[in-house]
């Protein structure tokens, strides 16, 4: 075996050990320039405060070596806390306008692409037989109305002819109670009361007959008449024509597609924000939005949905954005900045952001008597001058250069700078 490697590998693993266990050792011997009190601090069980550090093997009556640091006066500014999510432009409307009846068409097509009012006509259907149903229940309805007054003049007269025999037999019942007619005559009486009145009722139900003949006449020209109705298919909305109308000849069967229109005024931007942000979005928020080919867009939420997407776990949002000529087309990517409340933050370095031991995001700051603290932080947003964070105190010294190089507990000698 060749010595030389082995003894590579030897000093590698000495170095390696020196750097990773005694860096703290070594950070104070290359902050304090005295090598025999790094090695001192080493010797005495491999401390690894750099308090300790500092001061180890010195004389009580010595001044201790402070490790120096610069810090910055930070003081909280109120920024805004956009919510910000991807999503897409969506037409705010778009249906498939079909056919509610079997016919050919006999009108020529609309092309995609063009703009189409209200109740404008699409498609025109071969009526066919319809006009001559729509003449049948009309007639039929005509009959049923005439044969009403005939039906009420009857019962009239049946009603009159009950009057008179009422009459006729009170009259044979005074009579016999006083012994001027005979027990025939006003049997004969009560016999005609009976007869008339049968012939009410019989009168009454052909009149209620021929009301009901009236309505299914009625009931009949309105089905007529909806069914020549459905010839025409007409636009629900004003909008464009995202495919050509039917063609020519073709036979459209129910159900079958005559046209596709969308409406693109005003169009909604749909993005589904997480549920640890759903609470700061709310109906009428103001929202920015930059499309993929840089134009930027100004609207208000108006849905936020109340259930929460099973797979993602996410809420849509809806925003309604004026689009007057019709520029944004459906299906656009968007990023999406939605206003929310602001919030109290300091403005820092990025570099200024460590870890602690638990690996939780924080700064170091100086505190009373110079000594180093550690503050958990929560970034909001990342900028081209720095970083937002909230967390801190409304003013704090945030230690910039150096942080890595001092732990919790640690005094030292901050040299100050004011934020830029």
């Amino acid at each position: 075996m060749r010595p030389i490697p082995v003894l590579t590998a030897i000093l590698v693993t000495a170095l390696l050990y020196v750097l990773v266990m005694e860096r703290d050792a070594l950070t104070a011997f290359a902050l304090s320039g005295d090598s025999e009190q790094a090695a001192e601090v080493a010797q005495e069980g491999g401390t690894t405060d750099p308090e300790t550090a500092d001061t180890a093997g010195k004389a009580p009556d010595e001044p201790r070596a402070l490790i120096g640091v610069i810090a910055q006066h930070s003081i909280a500014q109120t920024v805004d806390s956009a919510v910000i999510m991807r999503g897409e432009t969506q037409a705010v409307r778009q249906v498939n306008v079909r056919a509610e009846t079997s016919a050919i068409v006999i009108t020529e097509p609309l092309r995609r692409g063009t703009s189409v009012e209200a109740g404008q006509e699409l498609c025109r259907l071969d009526p066919g037989t319809r006009p001559a149903a729509l003449a049948e229940a009309q007639a039929a309805l005509a009959n049923a109305r005439a044969s009403g007054p005939a039906a009420q003049a009857k019962l009239k007269e049946a009603e009159a002819r009950l009057h008179e025999a009422q009459i006729n037999y009170n009259v044979a019942s005074k009579l016999n109670d006083s012994g001027y007619a005979a027990e025939t005559r006003l049997a004969s009486a009560e016999a005609a009361v009976k007869s008339a009145e049968a012939s009410v009722e019989s009168a009454r139900s052909g009149l209620e007959s021929a009301q009901s003949g009236v309505q299914s006449a009625q009931a009949g020209v309105a089905k007529a008449e909806k069914e020549m109705q459905r010839v025409t298919i007409s636009a629900p909305f004003a909008g464009l024509l995202e495919s050509d109308t039917a063609e020519l000849g073709s036979l459209l069967s129910a159900g079958a597609t005559c046209a596709t229109i969308i409406q693109l005024d005003p169009i909604k931007l749909v993005g589904y924000v997480p549920e640890t942000e759903v609470d700061r979005v709310t109906l009428g928020a103001l929202t920015g939005a930059r499309l993929a080919n840089g134009a930027e867009l100004r609207g208000t939420v108006s849905f936020l949905s109340r259930s929460a997407d099973p797979q993602t776990r996410t809420f849509r949002v809806d925003i309604d954005v004026p689009n007057p000529d019709l520029k944004i087309r459906d299906g656009q990517t968007a990023e999406i900045l939605i206003a929310a409340d602001g919030a109290k933050a300091h403005l820092l370095p990025q570099s200024a952001l460590t870890l602690n031991d638990d690996g939780a995001l924080g700064v170091r700051v100086v505190g009373d008597g110079n000594i180093v603290d550690f503050v958990p932080v929560n970034l909001i947003r990342d900028t081209i001058d720095g970083v937002w964070v909230t967390g801190l105190n409304e003013t704090a010294d945030v230690i910039v250069v150096g942080q890595e190089y001092v732990t919790k507990g640690v005094e030292v000698a901050p040299t100050f700078r004011e934020a830029k």
